[in-house]
């Protein structure tokens, strides 16, 4: 039976660590950070993120600020919105909560946001930095796993790696961090997707799997080998009657036999979810010291 890679217990020592930091700054005379979030629209799992972002800013001492626009705001007046986030010398960091209405560019609305307060690291920049090794914002949920393995101890050096999905929040991001210099890095990568043929040659060889598709139960127990290290990226809605609140969250593995041949694993939820959040709130401190410690 695999140990579980506790995301859930990890982000909540994490959080800990960030208050005590927190406190330290303001007993010094210091403001605390802030972190604002833009949420566009009435969309019930975007209203939920960025509620547990908020929860999460007053745990650790930010200062959190949400800017609510309707899904009728054009992409004019949300750039505009951008504009003064930019401006506000008293913010530290912002994201954009995505998806955005189908009426406003994502592209355009990612380009817009100074890089210096891209806390989420998705600007071209900022992803530009991180795949030169140099100091930046990394995506928070690629820096979540890689946080993970280093707290557990789960070398990668020389590993065989897979990263299944190639999106530019996750599968991209993971497979360039993974192949950096360091430990966790130093790995030998392969990034497959929806093109990719014979998938399973690629993970029964893998020492890790990172699996990132929004595909319920795709990674079986047959696709992966003895002691594989396993990290489920995805999260899917099942409806199910049986269910108090109708429905389950399934991850990308199908954990119950999978978890009997992996070494580690992480659960859905409870794993990379927590992870991330905690990283949303690493990056914006790595932000206010820039601005509050590094300069004084």
């Amino acid at each position: 039976m695999a140990n579980i890679l506790d995301g859930l217990k990890l982000s909540k020592q994490i959080k800990v660590e960030i208050k005590q930091e927190v406190e330290g700054y303001k007993d010094n005379g210091l403001r605390p950070p802030h972190l604002a979030a833009v949420l566009v629209g009435n969309n019930g799992a975007s209203m939920t993120y960025v509620d547990n972002k908020i929860k999460d800013c007053e745990a650790v001492g930010f200062k959190s600020t949400l800017v609510k626009l309707s899904d009728q705001t054009s992409e004019k007046e949300l750039l505009n919105e951008i504009d003064k986030l930019n401006k506000d010398d008293s913010l530290d960091g912002f994201i954009v909560q995505l998806p955005l209405p189908k009426h406003i560019n994502e592209e355009k609305i990612i380009m817009a946001i100074n890089p210096d307060k891209d806390v989420d690291g998705f600007h071209p920049e900022n992803f530009g930095k991180m795949a030169l090794d140099m100091e930046t914002f990394l995506p928070a949920t690629p820096f979540g796993i890689m946080v993970m393995l280093e707290r557990y101890k789960i070398s990668t050096v020389g590993k065989d790696v897979v990263v299944i999905g190639r999106s530019h929040i996750v599968g991209r991001p993971m497979s360039i961090l993974m192949s950096r210099k360091g430990n966790p890095g130093d790995a030998t990568v392969t990034l497959l997707h929806s093109k990719s043929e014979n998938l399973e040659e690629y993970t029964k060889k893998a020492d890790i799997v990172i699996t990132a598709l929004g595909s319920p139960h795709f990674l079986k127990a047959e696709m992966i080998k003895d002691g594989a290290v396993i990290i489920d990226v995805g999260i899917t809605r099942i409806e199910d009657s049986s269910k108090d609140r109708g429905f389950y969250l399934a991850g990308d593995v199908d954990f119950e036999s999978v978890s009997q041949k992996a070494s580690w694993i992480t659960p859905v939820p409870g794993g990379v979810g927590p992870m991330t959040r905690a990283m949303l709130l690493k990056n914006t401190m790595l932000s206010y010291k820039r601005k509050n410690i590094v300069n004084n």
